[in-house]
């Protein structure tokens, strides 16, 4: 499903548009000219369906490079291993998350946790996926024509990343960011009962992706906006200048 210029959805669950598994996160496509690049995985239940939507928005698969994890909770990262294996992807994340993604390491990854709550089924399955390289904030991932620029953005998940996207052509136009679950629609965060989820982080990751003056906001779930995403970052940041936390996504 494309939505802006560029860029596509090819992977949505019930916190979005119930294009693939119900435990899906928003899998993005870049298209770069000619050579694409994923952003998350999704959960990995529904690999034919997300590859059924590459093809159904006329893009071959196989031209997908690579794949880049803002995170390692299961529904954006889980899939890593089967889109690898299926399309010979190289999986990206931050330093972090490659090691819990390469170690397959659900407790890491708070799926232990969020089994034990009923937030997944106790039969989803976390398989180890080698990463292929390892992002640092600063670092720029060329894709085709355009670049992707990594900005760290912990508070959510330890060793969570957000990407910028502009034009190589032109490296100071307003990107679109694709925040994962470290800013939502609404001016909202996600914070949750796991071993690395920090307010402080949340809030500091908020102003970060602020200072980037964004033009488009691309979630993990839910709504997102090809423009104004400056006034999405402008209501969290009214929160914060009061002291208090941003609204929390229910």
């Amino acid at each position: 499903m494309k939505i802006a210029d560029r860029i596509h959805i090819v992977g949505s669950g019930r916190q979005g548009f119930g294009l693939t598994d119900a435990y899906d996160c928003h899998v993005y496509l870049i298209d770069g000219g000619g050579e694409y690049a994923l952003i998350d995985a999704g959960g990995g239940r529904d690999l034919p369906g997300v590859i059924a939507q590459i093809e159904a928005d006329g893009l071959d698969p196989a031209a997908v490079r690579q794949v880049l994890l803002t995170h390692a909770h299961a529904d954006h990262a889980a899939g890593a291993a089967g889109l690898r294996a299926r399309l010979g992807l190289r999986v990206l994340a931050s330093a972090e998350v490659a090691g819990w993604v390469s170690a397959g390491d659900a407790a890491a990854a708070s799926l232990d946790a969020a089994r034990r709550a009923g937030v997944y089924p106790e039969d989803f399955a976390y398989p180890p996926c080698p990463a292929d390289g390892t992002l640092a904030d600063g670092d720029v991932v060329p894709v085709g024509d355009l670049r992707i620029e990594v900005v760290a953005t912990p508070g959510h998940a330890a060793g969570h990343l957000a990407f910028a996207l502009r034009p190589a052509a032109a490296p100071q136009a307003r990107p679109g960011i694709f925040t994962g679950d470290a800013f939502f629609h609404g001016g909202r965060i996600l914070l949750q009962h796991t071993w690395d989820c920090s307010l402080q982080d949340s809030i500091r990751s908020v102003e970060r992706l602020a200072a980037l003056d964004p033009e488009g906001l691309y979630p993990g779930h839910l709504t997102f906006s090809v423009r104004g995403a400056r006034r999405q970052l402008e209501l969290a940041l009214a929160h914060i200048a009061r002291l208090a936390p941003p609204p929390q996504l229910h």
